[in-house]
C-alpha cells in the first residue's frame, strides 16, 4: 500500500450562505479503535447539505461546531488505513467528517459494497437511498398493495419508486415538473405518474377507485403516502390520496412543519409518522436489494472543483441526483 499524503484537498464552507472555497486540509487522522481512514471516491450532495450551508441546522446537533465546515454524507469509497492495521476493501460509509479524498468513519457504521456496484452508484444511496427504502419499510405494505410517493422525480423519489416497484407495491407517483415525471415515468412504466399542477388529488383519487372498481370514499386510494418535497401542498395532496386508516410518512422537513386536518387523522384514522434515514442493518438490507433488482440512480457528476456549480444546479429544481466524481481531475496536493 501507498504511504498516505499529509494534505488533500476540500471543499469547505467558512460562514452560512456562501460558496464553498477550494482549499488544502491535512489528510483526518484516526484516534478511536474504531476509525477508518475512507478514501473517498464519490460524494453526493443531498439535500441536507444545502440546508446546513443555510444555516437551517443552527441550534441543533448537526449544525457546524467550527469553521472551516466540510460537509457531506453520502460517499463511498475503499479503506485507506485502519486505527490498528492496514486493510483494503471496498466499503460505504455516511458521517459527518468528510474530506475531498478522505474521510474518518466508525467501522460500526459501514457496508461492503456488492461486488457489481461502484463507488458511484453507490454514494447517492448513503442517505437518498437509504432513507426513502426505510420509509418505504414503515409504510409495513404487502405486495399490491398501493403506495403514493410525493416528489417521485428527485433524488429520493425515483430511487423510491424503483424500490417500492420492486417490492410488488403498486406506485402512484406526483411531481411537478417535466423533467422529473418524465424520468419517473422512464425508471417504472408500469406505475401511475402525474403532474400535481395539472390534476388534482380528488379526481386522482376517483381514477384508483375506478380502476380498484371500489366506490366508497374511504376505501379508495392509497394504503400509505410518502412525502418528499417540503411544501404545504404536497403534504395536503398525499393526505387526500389515501384511504382511511392509510399511513402518511413524512420525510421532509421545512422550517415551519406541516399542518394537518384532525378530520383525517380522528375520523378517518390517518396514522401520520416520521421516518429519518436507517439503521446499519437496513443500509446493508438496501444495498443487497439494489444490487440484486438492478436499481439505478440517475445521476450527473461534477468534479470537485465545480461544487459551486452543482450546488447551483441543486437550488434550480433538477431531478435525480448530483455527484462529485474524485477521478474527474487530478487535486493532489
Amino acid at each position: 500500500m501507498l504511504p498516505l499524503p499529509t494534505t488533500m484537498k476540500a471543499q469547505v464552507l467558512t460562514a452560512y450562505n456562501e460558496p464553498y472555497t477550494l482549499v488544502d486540509m491535512p489528510v483526518p487522522e484516526l484516534t478511536s479503535p474504531y476509525d477508518l481512514l475512507i478514501k473517498v471516491e464519490a460524494a453526493s450532495y443531498c439535500h441536507t447539505d444545502a440546508v446546513c450551508a443555510a444555516g437551517g441546522f443552527q441550534g441543533h446537533a448537526n449544525a457546524p461546531t467550527q469553521w472551516p465546515h466540510i460537509g457531506c454524507h453520502e460517499f463511498a469509497g475503499t479503506v485507506a488505513q485502519a486505527f490498528e492495521s492496514n486493510s483494503e476493501m471496498d466499503l460505504v460509509a455516511h458521517d459527518f467528517r468528510i474530506g475531498d479524498r478522505y474521510a474518518v468513519v466508525d467501522l460500526r457504521q459501514v457496508a461492503p459494497l456488492p461486488t457489481s456496484m461502484s463507488a458511484k452508484e453507490a454514494a447517492p444511496l448513503m442517505c437518498a437511498g437509504l432513507t426513502i427504502y426505510a420509509a418505504l419499510r414503515n409504510c409495513e405494505l404487502q405486495p399490491g398493495q398501493r403506495i403514493a410517493i410525493i416528489g417521485c422525480g428527485g433524488g429520493l423519489g425515483h430511487l423510491g419508486i424503483q424500490f417500492a416497484h420492486r417490492m410488488g407495491l403498486k406506485v402512484v407517483g406526483t411531481d411537478t415538473s417535466k423533467g422529473a415525471l418524465d424520468l419517473a415515468q422512464q425508471l417504472v412504466k408500469q406505475s401511475t405518474i402525474v403532474d400535481a399542477t395539472k390534476v388534482k388529488a380528488e379526481d386522482l383519487l376517483q381514477e384508483i377507485g375506478k380502476e380498484d372498481t371500489v366506490f366508497e370514499r374511504g376505501q379508495m386510494g392509497c394504503d400509505a403516502a410518502i412525502i418528499l418535497p417540503e411544501s404545504q401542498a404536497a403534504f395536503d395532496y398525499g393526505m387526500c390520496l389515501l384511504k382511511d386508516r392509510g399511513t402518511c410518512v413524512v420525510v421532509s422537513f421545512p422550517r415551519n412543519g406541516f399542518t394537518f386536518s384532525t378530520q383525517d387523522v380522528v375520523f378517518r384514522h390517518v396514522s401520520i409518522i416520521g421516518s429519518l434515514v436507517g439503521s446499519n442493518r437496513l443500509l446493508r438490507e438496501m444495498l443487497t436489494f439494489t444490487a440484486k433488482h438492478g436499481i439505478k440512480s440517475t445521476s450527473k457528476s461534477f468534479a470537485l472543483s465545480q461544487l459551486n456549480e452543482l450546488v447551483e444546479q441543486h437550488h434550480s429544481g433538477v431531478y435525480g441526483k448530483l455527484i462529485v466524481d474524485m477521478s474527474l481531475e487530478d487535486l493532489s496536493p
